[in-house]
């Protein structure tokens, strides 16, 4: 299950980055990138930088696939060699009536490495993983409103947005961000 044959793409210095799921020795390198991102740029995501800095790299164990130990259906990771660069998250619901609902949650790719097409390779594989799930029908994310070039991979990917959140998100400063929800039918 760790293997995803994705390393075909390379960056502008020619290492390749590749992907494949995360497992319990990459949490270390998940809470860095998480981290950074988080802090680098908090309008983005709902958890605040300073409450995940304090947590530990084993308590993002529920992240990983049920195989690694965790209870989401899988973390993806992009690396180039031995650098995390990339991650995106799926959920999935336990609930009876909504067990065919999965969730896409904390896309984030490196600031030195945006612009390379990581995310969209992520979100792809993660579809592709998904579609292989008979009992998903659809899959949700959300993104922070005005964050146009990540509607714009959504949108490529085949999401329609469902519903706008206004003040989802407050910063410590007072400001409001808007969050849109888009959604993707698996079955097409």
């Amino acid at each position: 299950m760790n293997d995803l044959n994705d390393s075909d793409s390379a960056d502008h210095i020619g290492v390749p980055v590749t992907l494949r799921l995360l497992g319990e020795g990459d949490l270390p390198a998940y809470k860095a990138l998480r981290d950074a991102m988080l802090s680098r740029h908090e309008q983005a995501f709902t958890s605040d930088a300073e409450t995940e800095r304090a947590r530990e790299a084993a308590s993002y164990r529920v992240r990983l696939h049920p195989q690694a130990g965790g209870k989401s259906l899988f973390t993806i990771g992009a690396w180039q060699g031995e650098r995390l660069v990339g991650a995106l998250t799926c959920e999935h619901e336990n609930r009876k009536k909504v067990m065919h609902i999965a969730h896409l949650i904390g896309m984030m790719v490196d600031d030195d490495f945006r612009g390379r097409g990581i995310g969209k390779r992520l979100l792809q594989q993660a579809l592709a993983l998904l579609r292989r799930e008979p009992r998903l029908e659809s899959v949700t994310l959300s993104v922070t409103a005005g964050n146009q070039a990540a509607i714009a991979v959504y949108r490529q990917a085949g999401f329609t947005r469902y519903g706008h959140l206004p003040r989802a998100i407050r910063l410590s400063d007072g400001r409001y961000y808007a969050k849109d929800l888009m959604s993707l039918d698996l079955r097409d």
